[in-house]
């Protein structure tokens, strides 16, 4: 191994430093604690060692990647639309991970947006259909995803 490469590991079989650095970090990311010195504290591990390992551990979930959809979604040009698109995809049990929206031409916009559905047996048919559903949703287009 000569360059970087990464692998996945059991965390059953890792150094115990290692996975509280993994706990500090998660505190952090959660807001739970605001310093690295707190969460080191909290995770009972040595700042040397979260700073040590911080960058090169991470945390694997098949479960993030599962269910991660991307849409394309012309929107008319009306206050609040995009909010009614979003409270949808909240119906739908939905975590939105991005949104980029264009600036409306000729009264209508462009909206990505991706998100992770919890139910794995999301059908993609209906969804898209509950969306093109919204009145002002022009068309919706599933651009990636499983």
């Amino acid at each position: 191994m000569s360059e970087k490469e990464f692998v996945v590991v059991s965390s059953e079989v890792l150094p115990e430093v290692v996975l509280k650095v993994l706990e500090a970090k998660r505190l952090l990311a959660q807001g739970v604690c605001r310093t690295s010195t707190e969460a080191c504290r909290e995770a009972g591990v040595s700042r040397s060692a979260y700073y040590k390992y911080k960058d090169s551990a991470f945390i694997y979930s098949e479960k993030l990647n599962e269910r991660i959809v991307s849409f394309c979604i012309v929107l008319s040009d009306r206050p609040g639309l995009l909010a009614e698109v979003l409270n949808e995809f909240y119906l739908l049990d939905a975590n939105i991970l991005t949104i980029n929206q264009n600036i409306p031409i000729d009264s209508a916009a462009t909206v990505m947006i991706t998100a992770r559905f919890n139910d794995a047996s999301a059908n993609l048919t209906g969804i898209t259909k509950s969306i093109s559903k919204i009145a002002g949703v022009a068309s919706v287009k599933i651009i990636s995803g499983k």
